[in-house]
């Protein structure tokens, strides 16, 4: 398993980490097997998107605001119970097929580290698996 440091720079972003990946998986010299990818934190997660156009990710986080708003009257004593709930809504983990030493993904498909409490210092953990 390798673990990437990713430094978060706003409360609230999509991260693109495809590339980031992508080196592991080249690195890992797996031709034909599957890449995990799992996000170690409770204000954190990581999901699949389109990153081609910057204003996706915009929308995603404009949407996650709307259905789960900062304040809202919640009874989590650190304040920052919106960021657990969109986390859990995201995901933490995902997976990605590889074909040809690559990951396998749609044309406009990424990979993104998505923070709700940040800024921070995250973790994403890769782990390839052979097959």
């Amino acid at each position: 398993m390798i673990r990437l440091q990713v430094r978060t720079s706003a409360h609230a972003e999509l991260i693109d980490i495809t590339g980031e990946v992508q080196d592991v998986v080249r690195q890992s010299g797996v031709q034909q097997g599957v890449c995990h990818v799992f996000v170690p934190h409770t204000t954190a997660g990581v999901t699949l998107n389109e990153n081609c156009d910057p204003t996706v990710a915009e929308d995603i986080l404009m949407a996650l605001d709307k259905v789960v708003p900062w304040r809202a009257g919640y009874r989590h004593a650190e304040g920052n119970a919106a960021a657990h709930v969109k986390a859990s809504l995201m995901g933490n983990s995902l997976t990605v097929f590889i074909r040809g030493g690559s990951l396998a993904l749609g044309t406009w498909q990424g990979i993104f580290l998505a923070e709700f409490d940040g800024p921070r210092q995250r973790q994403v953990w890769v782990k390839i698996v052979s097959g």
